[in-house]
C-alpha cells in the first residue's frame, strides 16, 4: 500500500531505524498527516532525548498524551485538511507507566502501597534491564485500548536494542514461569519447607555479595505481587497480539549512507526473525535527480560545449559536468536503495530529499509529509 493508505488504514505504526536518519521527524510527520486527513493521532517517543518535543516546537512532553492545539499544526494551509482530525504527543516515562500498571492489577490500595514503597521497586522500576521496552509496549497497549486514538505512531529508540520491545511480552511471561520467581513468590509454608530451604541457601549466597537488606527488599518486592501474576500474564499476551495484529505496521527509516543501510538491513532481519514484515521503507536525505538525462549524456554535452570557443559555452560545460556528478550520485543511491528494498521485501519506498532548512516547526513537517505522500508508492 502507499504511504497515504498506510496512514489512513493502520491503527499502529512503529517507526524503526538507527540514529541520525530522521526517524523521530518521520514519526511526527506520519502522525501529523493522519490528523490532517481527519484521524485522531498520537505520536509516542520511547527515546528519553527531547528530539520529538523539539521537532513539534514544544518545550517538553510528559507520560500523558497531550493534545497539540489545532491552530498550531494547521500552519495556515488548510486546502487538504479533513475536519475532525486531532494530534497528540507523549514521551514515555517508564517509572510512571510501571506505577500505573501496578495500580491497575493490584487487589487493593494496601497492596499498591506495599509495592510502590518497596525500596527494591523504587530502584529498578525505571532502570531494570528490559523495563523500558516492556513499559513502552504497556503504554502502547494502554493508548490503543483506552486512548480513543485512530492511529498511534511509535518512535523507537535509535539503537540496536530498539527492537527489544518485540520480545518484551515473552520475556515477562518467561519470568513469571521461572522456577526461582515462583519460589520467591511462595510463603514459607510447611508444605514448601524443602523448597524454602533451597531458596534460603541460594539467597544467603547472594546476600554475601549484595547485602541482607537488599535481599529482604527483593523478597518483599516479589511477595507483594502475590495474586497479580495472572493480570500481568494476560496483559503480556494482549501486547504480543497487538504487535502481530494486521493493523499494526512496521516502517523502516534509513538514509543512503552505507552505515545506515547496513543498520536498516539488521533491523529488517530482526523483524523477519520475529515474523514481522517491513511495510514501508522511507529513505531520508537523498540527492534530488535534478531533471532528466543520464550522467553519460550530460558529460557528452559538456564535451561538445568545450569545443565551442565562446567563453559562455565553457562555463555552461562546467555546469553540465556538475549536474552529471549530482545525477551519478542520485542514480547510485537509488540503485543501492532498490537493492535493500529487494532484500527486505518492502512493498513501498518513499524518498525525502535534502532540505535547505532544519525541521523544527509544523510547516516543515507538512512539507516533508507532502514529499512522503507524493513519492511513497
Amino acid at each position: 500500500m502507499s504511504i497515504g493508505e498506510l496512514i489512513d488504514e493502520r491503527g499502529v505504526v512503529l517507526c524503526c531505524g538507527t540514529g541520525g536518519v530522521g526517524k523521530t521527524t518521520t514519526a511526527a510527520v506520519i502522525a501529523l498527516e493522519a490528523a490532517r486527513r481527519g484521524r485522531i493521532a498520537c505520536v509516542v517517543t520511547i527515546d528519553p532525548a527531547k528530539r520529538l518535543a523539539s521537532t513539534l516546537g514544544l518545550e517538553g512532553l510528559s507520560n500523558i498524551a497531550t493534545e497539540i492545539p489545532r491552530d498550531r499544526w494547521l500552519d495556515g494551509d488548510t486546502d487538504d485538511v479533513v475536519e475532525g482530525g486531532r494530534l497528540f504527543a507523549l514521551m514515555l516515562d517508564s517509572k510512571s507507566t510501571f506505577d500505573g500498571l501496578v495500580t491497575r492489577h493490584a487487589t487493593d490500595e494496601e497492596q499498591v502501597e506495599r509495592i510502590l514503597s518497596n525500596a527494591f521497586y523504587r530502584n529498578v522500576s525505571g532502570a531494570l534491564g528490559g523495563t523500558q521496552e516492556y513499559m513502552a509496549m504497556e503504554k502502547l497497549h494502554e493508548l490503543h485500548d483506552e486512548g480513543g486514538f485512530d492511529l498511534i505512531v511509535v518512535d523507537t529508540p535509535p539503537t540496536r536494542h530498539a527492537l527489544d520491545f518485540l520480545d518484551a511480552p515473552k520475556r515477562l511471561t518467561r519470568l513469571l514461569d521461572n522456577r526461582i520467581f515462583r519460589l520467591l513468590m511462595t510463603p514459607a509454608r510447611a508444605t514448601m519447607r524443602v523448597a524454602s530451604v533451597a531458596v534460603q541457601t541460594f539467597l544467603r549466597t547472594v546476600a554475601r555479595v549484595v547485602g541482607s537488606e537488599v535481599i529482604k527488599d527483593v523478597i518483599a518486592f516479589f511477595r507483594a505481587f502475590e495474586g497479580m501474576e495472572a493480570g500481568f500474564r494476560e496483559r503480556a499476551q494482549a501486547v504480543d497480539e497487538l504487535l502481530t495484529h494486521p493493523r499494526t505496521a512496521f516502517v523502516l527509516i534509513t538514509s543512503p549512507r552505507r552505515d545506515a543501510m547496513e543498520e536498516a538491513m539488521f533491523f529488517a532481519d530482526r523483524l523477519a526473525a520475529d515474523g514481522q514484515n517491513v511495510e514501508a521503507l522511507i529513505v531520508n536525505r537523498v540527492h534530488p535527480t535534478f531533471g532528466e538525462g543520464s550522467p553519460a549524456m550530460l558529460r557528452a554535452t559538456a564535451t561538445v560545449l568545450r569545443r565551442d570557443p565562446n567563453p559562455a559555452a565553457g562555463r555552461l560545460a562546467a555546469y553540465y559536468e556538475n549536474l552529471a556528478d549530482f545525477r551519478e550520485v542520485a542514480v547510485l543511491e537509488r540503485d543501492h536503495i532498490e537493492g535493500l528494498r529487494d532484500k527486505i521485501g518492502a512493498a513501498t519506498v518513499a524518498y525525502v530529499p535534502y532540505l535547505a532548512h532544519d525541521v523544527h516547526d509544523f510547516a516543515a513537517l507538512h512539507e516533508i509529509g507532502r514529499l512522503l505522500l507524493d513519492s511513497g508508492q
